[in-house]
């Protein structure tokens, strides 16, 4: 825990406890580090409301809780509408209830754990690599994703995977010693879950020597790696990429041709991730191919943004169709397309809008831009009148604050 928050000292910590093996092991052994540090402790159940035993479970682990001398709290979501996938939507709902939980009401937690295991970090491996990943993908899950002190500084509580070394099986066997039980979800038999096959693939590949710390052990090589080759794209990124206007991105095409293929791949895949304020990276398969593409001088649109093949660059923005429809007041509160405050100075009742093809015919400087490029550029209107649009016209009468989380070269290394 010492090395994961890396100097933040926590006011107090919550641990995800779903009441199965992993996360309550977590909550022992969380228990009693959490009383080492005098630091207070919160234990938070998501109940998804999927199974009819769900409630019954989270009822359960309070209870566990109690005799533990832990605080508990159970947050419940109703937000599945069937679509998609369900692990996937689970998980992001349940790391957003939390982060939300702890706003309102407990905004002293400074970390929030997660009882991620070895068997964890194998099996999504094993997954990625069924689906062609690359360095980054093979290189599993991070036990700090984004650092303490970041998350922090944007609001929110760090997520950390303490027991990331850690196996299933020993921490079984702790909770066996210290006289606890776990409840056993009926979905991990489940073999229309991905993460289930892969389970079982594991087990049956033992006869050639592919273990759970075979595959963790790979893992955390290839994170070693992809250190590395971030390091590398960064020094780089100075000599490619320049950032004309915020979220306007032109790569040297000259200078792109010149390097190696995987650092063009996390150049562009940077690009295009915070353009479109992406999570993730762009699928490995589909950024080749636009990569290949762009160099050629074929533009493409992908994972959100556009690819503009022009002169001897090309230009990465926001795709137009993405934010065609966006509108919200320009307020200096709301934000446009998860990157965009903009105020308008000594106006009322106007919004952001994307400037379009009508916008874009009215603005002179361009800053060197073929117009298409600005369609997607946020800009204040009133009703059906073009007021001003920062950086580009009258930018008197607008204030703008871009987030740094999608500024190309600040965001590069923490991305």
């Amino acid at each position: 825990m010492s090395q994961l928050l890396d100097g933040v000292s926590p006011r107090s910590i919550a641990v995800m406890v779903s009441g199965g093996s992993d996360s309550m092991g977590l909550l022992l052994l969380a228990r009693d580090w959490a009383a080492a540090q005098g630091l207070g402790l919160v234990a938070v159940t998501v109940d998804h409301g999927l199974r009819p035993e769900s409630a019954a479970e989270a009822r359960w682990v309070a209870e566990q809780a109690k005799a533990l001398g832990v605080a508990h709290v159970t947050l419940a979501w109703t937000g599945w509408n069937g679509q998609g996938n369900l692990q996937a939507a689970a998980r992001a709902a349940r790391y957003a209830l939390v982060q939300d939980w702890r706003r309102r009401e407990q905004p002293d937690i400074d970390a929030i754990l997660v009882g991620h295991t070895q068997d964890d970090q194998a099996e999504t491996l094993l997954m990625r690599l069924a689906r062609g990943s690359g360095v980054d993908g093979l290189a599993g899950m991070k036990a700090a994703p984004v650092a303490p002190a970041d998350a922090l500084k944007a609001g929110s509580a760090a997520l950390l995977r303490p027991v990331l070394w850690a196996n299933r099986d020993g921490l079984r066997a702790a909770l066996q010693e210290a006289g606890l039980s776990w409840v056993e979800d009926p979905s991990n038999d489940n073999d229309k879950f991905q993460r289930v096959k892969a389970r079982k693939a594991i087990a049956g590949l033992a006869e050639m020597g592919v273990t759970v710390e075979g595959l963790a052990k790979t893992a955390t090589h290839m994170g070693r790696a992809q250190k590395a080759l971030a390091l590398r794209a960064a020094e780089l990124a100075q000599d490619v990429v320049t950032e004309i206007l915020p979220g306007v991105l032109s790569f040297s095409r000259p200078t792109l041709v010149e390097i190696e293929e995987e650092t063009q791949l996390r150049l562009l895949a940077h690009g295009l991730q915070v353009v479109a304020s992406a999570r993730y990276r762009p699928r490995l398969a589909t950024l080749e191919a636009a990569l290949a593409d762009a160099l050629t001088g074929k533009g493409s649109t992908l994972h959100g943004g556009q690819i503009i093949a022009h002169q001897d660059r090309l230009l990465v923005i926001r795709e137009f169709n993405a934010v065609a429809d966006l509108e919200c007041p320009a307020d200096g509160q709301s934000v446009w397309d998860r990157r965009w405050r903009i105020k308008g100075q000594r106006l009322k009742g106007v919004t952001i809008r994307a400037l379009g093809e009508d916008g874009a015919s009215k603005i002179e400087q361009t800053h060197g831009l073929p117009k298409p490029v600005l369609h997607s550029f946020p800009a204040i209107w009133s009703g059906k009148t073009l007021i001003a649009a920062p950086h580009l016209l009258h930018i008197a009468l607008c204030h703008a604050q871009y987030a740094a989380s999608s500024e190309y070269h600040r965001s590069l290394l923490s991305h």
